[in-house]
C-alpha cells in the first residue's frame, strides 16, 4: 500500500475543506475552488503546470462555445418552435407530464439544459395558470428530465464534455457525440415512465401558482414615510399599519436604530418600515399617502414606473454571501430590489442588510431589457422573467438560421467530421457572424463562473491524482466490491452520486474519474465503462434542490421544499443507476 505522506493529508484537508464551504454557502463555488488550488499551489503539493493546466484544457473551451450556441438558440426564441409539443390540450396529468418531459429530454440532449429550463419555466407556469394545473406538479419533472436528456449525448451536459476532454488528456480515445447514447435513452425511458406510470403521486400539489397581481408566497419589503406624509405623528396602530391583511410589520428603522414595531410607536419623516407579507402589498401600501419606495429609483428622470422582473439568484452569483448595500446593487445591476423571497424561511432584517442565499428570488424594478441583459449568463441569476406573461421572448426570423447552426454543429461531431471544440467553436462563431448574437451578448453568455470552476477543478484532480487518493480511493472501492465488476461500477456510481451533492457535478466528474481509470485498469475492463459511469453520475443529481443548478431554478417556481427532492428524486436516482448501470456493464463488460 502507498505510504501516506504530509502532501495526500494536506490535500484531504484542502478538499475537506471546499466541502465545508461550499454546504455553507461561503462563498461563490468557483472561488472556493481556487482558493482551495491557490493554498495546494503555495504547500507545493502541485505544480504551477499542473495547476494551471485547466484553463487550457480543450472541455473548458468546448463548454465556453457551447455557452455561446445555447445562447444563440435562446435569443432568437428558436425554442418556442417546440410549444405547439409541448401544451396540448389533454388535461390529464400522466399525459401532461409525458408532452412536457420528452421534448425537454430531447432538447436538453444538443442544448446546455440550463437555458433550456429557463426558457420553459415561465411558459410551463403561463400554461398552468390557463388550465388550472399545479405548477408543482411539473416543474421538478421538467428539471428531472432536462437532466436526463443532458446524458444522451456527448454536449447534452458539461460533464460528458470535461471527462471526454481528461480521457484524452491521458492518451485515450475521446468519447463520441453518441457513445452515451444507450446509457441515456434508458435514463430518459425510465424517468418519464416512472413519472407517468406512478412517480406523479409522489408530486407535492401547492396549488395554482398565483398570478402577479396575487404574488408568490412571503417577500420581505421596506417602504419609506415620505417628507409630507399624513401618518407622521400618528401610532403605527392609528396609522393602520398594524393589522393589514396581507403583510405585517415586522420592525421600523429610524437612522440608525432599529425600533420594535410596537402598536403606540409613534411615526416620523424618514423612518423605514419592514415588512414581511404577500408581494401585492407593497403596491397597495405604496398607494397610501406619504409612503414612498425605500429603494430610490437608479436614475430620477426615469419614469416612476418601470418594468418589474422575477430574478432567482445563482450559486454562483457575486449576490451570494453579501447584502444588497455591501454589493452596491443599485449601481452595479442597474435596478432596484423591492422585495426578497426565501423559500419557507422568514427573511428578517432591512432589506438592504439582508445575507443573500442561492435561489433566493428578487423582485427587481428595472429597465426594459434588464431579463434579455442577464439571461444570456446564468453567473447571477439562474432566471430573470418579467412579471407579466405577454413579455416573453417571441420567436423571430433568426431562429431558423440559429436552428440550421446547431444542426450542423451536431452532425459535424456526431460523423466525426470535426471534434467537439471545433465545431462547438465554429457553431459559436456562425451565430455572432449570422447576427442571431450580438458579439456583447456572446460575451456575457460565456458564464466565466462555471469555465474557472471546471479549469480549478482539474487543478484539484491533478493534486487528488499526484498524492495517491486516487489509487486510495480505487482500492477501497474495489475491496467493497468483491462480487464483481457489476458492484464496484455501482460502488463508483454511489460515490461520484454523493460527492456531485457536497460539490457540484463538473468538481465530481473531475476528482472521480482518475478513481474510475484506476479501477478499471486494475479489474482489466474497458475504461470507457467505468469512465461513462462517472459521467452519468457526475449529472444524476435528484435527491437536492442544490445538487443540480436546474433543480435550484424550479425550487420557487414550484414552491418547494427540500424534502420534496428526497421524496421524489430518491426512487428516481434507483433507477436511474439501476438502468445505466445495466447498460454499461451489457455494452462494455459483459
Amino acid at each position: 500500500m502507498q505510504e501516506l505522506d504530509a502532501q495526500f493529508w494536506m490535500t484531504i484537508v484542502i478538499l475537506a475543506g471546499i466541502a465545508a464551504a461550499l454546504l455553507r454557502d461561503l462563498a461563490r463555488p468557483d472561488l472556493i475552488f481556487l482558493s482551495g488550488l491557490a493554498i495546494l499551489l503555495v504547500l507545493g503539493v502541485i505544480t504551477p503546470a499542473d495547476a494551471f493546466a485547466g484553463f487550457s484544457n480543450s472541455a473548458v473551451l468546448a463548454v465556453g462555445a457551447l455557452f455561446v450556441v445555447a445562447a444563440g438558440i435562446e435569443e432568437t426564441g428558436a425554442v418556442r418552435a417546440f410549444d405547439r409539443m409541448l401544451f396540448g390540450s389533454s388535461m390529464d396529468l400522466r399525459w401532461v407530464l409525458a408532452r412536457v418531459m420528452l421534448p425537454t429530454a430531447g432538447l436538453s440532449a444538443f442544448i446546455n439544459n440550463t437555458p433550456i429550463v429557463a426558457m420553459l419555466t415561465p411558459r410551463i407556469q403561463h400554461w398552468a395558470q390557463r388550465v388550472g394545473v399545479a405548477p408543482s406538479k411539473l416543474l421538478i419533472p421538467l428539471s428531472y428530465a432536462a437532466i436526463a436528456g443532458g446524458m444522451v449525448t456527448l454536449i447534452g451536459t458539461s460533464t460528458n464534455i470535461i471527462v471526454s476532454g481528461m480521457l484524452v488528456e491521458v492518451g485515450m480515445p475521446a468519447l463520441g457525440l453518441f457513445d452515451m447514447a444507450g446509457i441515456g435513452l434508458a435514463a430518459v425511458v425510465s424517468v418519464i415512465g416512472f413519472f407517468t406510470l406512478t412517480g406523479f403521486r409522489l408530486l407535492p400539489d401547492r396549488g395554482i401558482t398565483p398570478t402577479v397581481e396575487e404574488g408568490l408566497g412571503e417577500y420581505l419589503f421596506e417602504v419609506r414615510v415620505g417628507a409630507d406624509a399624513p401618518m407622521i405623528g400618528q401610532t403605527i396602530e392609528h396609522a393602520g399599519l398594524r393589522a393589514l391583511r396581507d403583510a405585517y410589520l415586522v420592525h421600523v428603522q429610524r437612522q440608525e436604530h432599529m425600533l420594535s414595531a410596537i402598536p403606540d410607536l409613534v411615526l416620523f419623516e424618514g423612518d423605514t418600515l419592514t415588512f414581511t407579507g404577500k408581494a401585492p402589498m407593497l403596491e397597495e401600501l405604496l398607494r397610501r399617502p406619504g409612503l414612498e419606495r425605500s429603494v430610490p429609483l437608479v436614475e430620477e428622470r426615469l419614469p416612476r414606473t418601470r418594468p418589474l422582473f422575477d430574478a432567482v439568484v445563482s450559486d454562483t452569483s457575486n449576490l451570494v454571501g453579501t447584502s444588497l448595500r455591501d454589493e452596491h446593487f443599485r449601481e452595479r445591476y442597474g435596478a432596484a430590489v423591492l422585495a426578497i423571497q426565501r423559500r419557507h424561511e422568514r427573511v428578517l432584517g432591512p432589506l438592504g442588510r439582508v445575507t443573500i442565499k442561492a435561489g433566493d428570488l428578487l423582485i427587481i424594478e428595472a429597465n426594459e431589457g434588464f431579463d434579455k441583459r442577464w439571461n444570456t449568463s446564468r453567473s447571477e441569476f439562474y432566471l430573470v422573467t418579467p412579471r407579466r406573461a405577454d413579455e416573453a421572448k417571441r420567436l423571430n426570423k433568426k431562429a431558423p438560421i440559429a436552428l440550421a447552426i446547431l444542426i450542423a454543429m451536431v452532425l459535424a461531431i456526431g460523423l466525426r467530421l470535426l471534434p467537439v471544440i471545433s465545431a462547438a467553436f465554429l457553431a459559436a462563431l456562425a451565430m455572432i457572424a449570422t447576427g442571431c448574437l450580438s458579439l456583447r451578448m456572446a460575451r456575457r453568455a460565456l458564464n466565466l463562473e462555471v469555465l474557472v470552476l471546471i479549469a480549478a477543478a482539474l487543478g484539484l484532480g491533478q493534486a487528488v491524482a499526484s498524492t495517491g487518493l486516487t489509487t486510495l480511493l480505487a482500492d477501497f472501492l474495489l475491496a467493497l466490491s468483491g462480487l464483481g465488476v457489476m458492484a464496484a461500477l455501482m460502488g463508483l456510481y454511489v460515490t461520484t452520486n454523493m460527492l456531485t451533492e457536497l460539490v457540484t457535478h463538473k468538481a465530481a466528474a473531475v476528482l472521480m474519474l482518475p478513481v474510475a481509470l484506476t479501477m478499471a485498469a486494475e479489474l482489466g475492463v474497458e475504461p470507457k465503462a467505468f469512465a461513462l459511469t462517472v459521467s452519468v453520475a457526475a449529472a444524476a443529481s435528484f435527491m437536492t434542490p442544490v445538487g443540480y443548478h436546474t433543480n435550484l431554478m424550479v425550487m420557487a417556481a414550484g414552491e418547494y421544499r427540500v424534502r420534496d427532492y428526497l421524496r421524489v428524486g430518491a426512487p428516481v436516482s434507483l433507477i436511474v443507476m439501476t438502468a445505466a448501470t445495466l447498460v454499461i456493464f451489457f455494452t462494455w463488460v459483459a
